[in-house]
């Protein structure tokens, strides 16, 4: 019974090199300019849904990971441009996600890129993309006293909450891992 379930979590991720599902729009440069402006603009109005449309928005706004992911699976610097470009964009549209989304889906959608690329099995890529993301989330709580996770949880540093949080952070990474993994698949299949 555990066997199945641990080799499906530490068994070899399929070798995914940086532009390998998007190695057409990596070998054009205009393709290459268009598509992270494109995913750039996608993930600025998923991010500013929730300001726009309260309550159905917060639904949508966490979908802003998944085009940094495959921007950051163009490349590095392609997924960095795509960051960069997101929050300049929502600096325009919806500034008052600019305290959330570099902290927390866009620094998810960052780590998730580069370690599906680098890292060997499943396991990796959660934690090390959770642990980003628990960086950002208790940076923005505790450092920059921004309530993020609502009014009702204190901004003062409480080990409990930083461990929810860091639970938080992995079921997050690990359904975000899941979804990206199966994006890139189908992907692969249709390029």
């Amino acid at each position: 019974m555990h066997g199945p379930f641990i080799k499906y979590w530490t068994q070899p991720l399929p070798q995914i090199e940086y532009g390998s599902p998007l190695v057409s729009v990596g070998a054009n440069q205009t393709k290459l300019i268009v598509t992270i402006a494109f995913l750039s603009a996608l993930t600025a109005l998923f991010q500013s849904a929730g300001g726009f449309l309260p309550g159905v928005g917060y639904l949508i706004s966490p979908l802003s990971t998944a085009p940094i992911v495959f921007a950051t699976l163009i490349s590095f610097r392609s997924g960095l441009t795509a960051y960069a470009l997101s929050n300049l964009l929502l600096f325009l549209i919806q500034p008052s996600e600019l305290i959330v989304f570099p902290f927390t889906t866009g620094l998810l959608g960052m780590a998730l890129g580069i370690f599906i690329a680098l890292s060997k099995n499943r396991i990796q890529v959660i934690f090390i993309s959770a642990s980003a993301l628990w960086a950002g989330i208790t940076l923005v709580l505790y450092a920059f006293r921004f309530p993020l996770l609502g009014p009702s949880v204190a901004t003062s540093f409480r080990i409990d909450i930083t461990v929810y949080v860091f639970l938080f952070s992995l079921l997050y990474s690990g359904m975000w891992t899941e979804i990206s993994l199966r994006l890139i698949a189908k992907l692969r299949k249709s390029v």
